[in-house]
């Protein structure tokens, strides 16, 4: 599903290069649960960047479901990226003055899909995140863990084949933090690729895969048993 082949990046700090990304191979099979772990300035977020098709890499090669991501326009790697990959942020990105079902109904009508029938496809989400009640509520009238799982919702609701979640638990306490992660299992379980990058070894131990990052290299691949 996905490939990285010899893949770099690279950041300039004055006249000093900062090698973001330095010749990663790496990859991801349909319905893997995958954690990225790494420390703060490790390059995790470029490489979440680049795989969610934010950002493209100076050198390499970036294969998403078979297609080559190297010479696409910035419009096809928006559409690829809307079809394929679903985003989960640490800060929830809800917009504060739209409901939770119209937060979760956004990403619909940016697919073309009717204003009735978004709407309905929202309240289903909602309901599968445990938010059937509250879909009328706004962000500020919603605990932390609510708002993400709107924004989990909101990932979903477009069936996109990869789940990226980034640091998704870093802005909850610790105890709603096991709670969403307990749902990434759970989606996982039923199909759903998932990438979840982390700092927390605890968070990427949840993982069926755990892939180790610093200065830019990715190392310490293991297999992990979750039952």
């Amino acid at each position: 599903m996905i490939k990285l082949l010899n893949l770099n990046k690279s950041f300039f700090m004055g006249d000093e290069e900062i090698k973001a990304i330095d010749n990663v191979n790496f990859e991801v099979k349909k319905g893997e649960y995958v954690s990225i772990i790494g420390p703060s300035g490790s390059g995790k977020s470029t490489l979440m960047n680049i795989l969610g098709l934010l950002d493209v890499p100076d050198s390499g090669e970036y294969i998403l479901d078979g297609v080559n991501t190297k010479d696409l326009t910035d419009g096809e790697l928006a559409k690829l990226r809307n079809k394929k990959i679903g985003f989960v942020f640490q800060n929830f990105n809800l917009l504060s003055k739209l409901t939770a079902w119209e937060n979760v109904q956004v990403p619909l009508i940016y697919q073309g899909i009717s204003s009735k029938e978004s709407k309905k496809i929202a309240f289903e989400y909602l309901e599968k995140v445990g938010l059937k009640g509250r879909e009328n509520h706004l962000p500020k009238q919603l605990s932390g863990g609510q708002q993400q799982r709107v924004a989990i919702a909101r990932a979903l609701c477009c069936k996109p084949e990869i789940i990226l979640a980034d640091e998704p638990t870093g802005a909850l306490d610790s105890k709603t933090g096991v709670e969403i992660i307990e749902m990434f299992k759970k989606l996982n379980e039923e199909g759903q690729t998932i990438i979840l990058i982390t700092h927390d070894n605890g968070i990427a131990q949840k993982a069926k895969k755990i892939v180790r990052i610093s200065d830019g290299k990715l190392y310490d691949e293991e297999a992990i048993e979750n039952g």
